[in-house]
């Protein structure tokens, strides 16, 4: 049986081979070719030169990759008319599809499966009213026509997967079957990895620097990163200047450096830039706190991540962040939030960081990778066995 997978996201093409900054790897591919013959990647590409650290590689067997151009912005009109053609041609010749929501191919692609009767899979991993919500005022425009489609298009969803466990469900919800599966693949919990975290806590005088850690994009507004560095502008002013942010990310670093100069910070914000990602979890077991300021999410794989080494971690009460912290931990989505993150940082406690440690730790194995592939296995072959010919 032949899948066609549609997504917008970004594959990287060097000497025939695919790359990607994470979202779908080589390992994350494979969950699909376990069970379907061949899968049929339709997302867009863009050809480098050399491998950056951040890449890591896609290409693996049975899996081809088809492009689709760029087309999103008004004047890009005749692209648009190749995009469709092409996700129309992989469409009619495919036996499945599984949509990834919210991307503008993947909807597309969606439209065509129904038009020619072919069986198709909901993925939703964001809620686009957050991310088109946060995005710009022709954002906030569209907003309401794409959260109604999609949640139309959820609700009369035969498949459904979800990545959160109660926020994309309750936001969009379906009639059909419906799974969770977070897309995160944690496969190794040490309990070594807690102990020295614990004892690097009991260690640390209260008086000492405390590193705040994110990774993730750095010129993307909606992660949310310039919230934690005007809380650090705060917090100065009030006289507390023993807190560093360190930023693991690619991107355009002007934006949040300006940030930081307004808020006479840029001292206590590093920039480390991208890293492989057995790297990070190095960096992770060197910083104090990790934070996930999102405003628009699923459910992050870098938090979880995070709590699985045994890090302490607050968030912004965006989509499945909720679900990972304690209420504590989370800062609302509004003018208010400098206000609680700087509660919240100032809070801390090592009494208070050895528990959440404990907590987040425990949090964390419920993501562990066996399960979840076990789970997604089984419901990806349910919807196989149901649209067999």
């Amino acid at each position: 049986m032949k899948l066609v997978f549609a997504h917008d996201h970004i594959f990287y093409k060097y000497n025939n081979q695919f790359y990607s900054t994470g979202g779908l790897s080589k390992k994350m591919l494979e969950r699909y070719t376990s069970v379907f013959e061949k899968v049929i990647v339709i997302s867009r590409q863009k050809r480098i030169k050399q491998i950056d650290s951040g890449l890591t590689l896609a290409s693996t067997p049975r899996v081809e990759f088809i492009e689709v151009p760029d087309f999103k912005k008004i004047s890009k009109i005749l692209k648009r008319i190749k995009a469709k053609k092409i996700i129309k041609n992989a469409v009619k010749d495919s036996d499945a599809i599984i949509s990834r929501l919210p991307s503008s191919i993947g909807s597309i692609a969606l439209s065509f499966s129904k038009k020619y009767n072919i069986p198709y899979l909901l993925e939703m991993v964001a809620c686009p009213w957050d991310a088109l919500w946060n995005h710009s005022l022709k954002g906030k425009i569209i907003a309401p026509i794409v959260f109604l489609k999609t949640k139309r298009d959820a609700k009369h969803s035969n498949y459904v997967l979800y990545v959160t466990n109660e926020f994309l469900q309750n936001r969009y919800p379906t009639k059909g079957y419906s799974t969770n599966c977070s897309n995160v693949e944690l496969d190794d919990f040490d309990e070594n990895v807690l102990k020295e975290r614990i004892n690097k806590i009991d260690k640390r005088k209260e008086s000492n620097k405390i590193r705040i850690g994110t990774t993730a994009a750095v010129n993307v507004k909606h992660k949310g990163q310039q919230y934690i560095i005007e809380a650090l502008g705060e917090l100065k002013k009030r006289g507390f200047t023993n807190f560093e942010y360190q930023l693991v990310g690619p991107g355009d670093q002007t934006f949040l450096k300006s940030i930081a100069n307004r808020n006479n910070v840029s001292n206590q914000v590093v920039f480390l830039g991208s890293k492989k990602h057995e790297e990070v979890f190095k960096w992770l077991d060197t910083i104090d706190i990790y934070t996930q300021p999102s405003k628009q999410e699923g459910l992050p794989r870098a938090l979880i991540e995070a709590m699985s080494r045994g890090l302490p971690a607050f968030g912004a009460n965006t989509a499945g962040i909720p679900e990972l912290l304690d209420n504590d931990y989370i800062f609302k989505n509004d003018k208010k939030n400098i206000k609680e993150i700087c509660t919240i940082l100032l809070n801390y406690t090592n009494k208070s960081m050895r528990l959440q440690s404990y907590v987040n730790f425990k949090q964390s194995k419920k993501y562990d990778k066996k399960l979840i592939d076990k789970r997604r296995e089984e419901f990806l072959i349910k919807f196989l066995n149901n649209n067999k010919n």
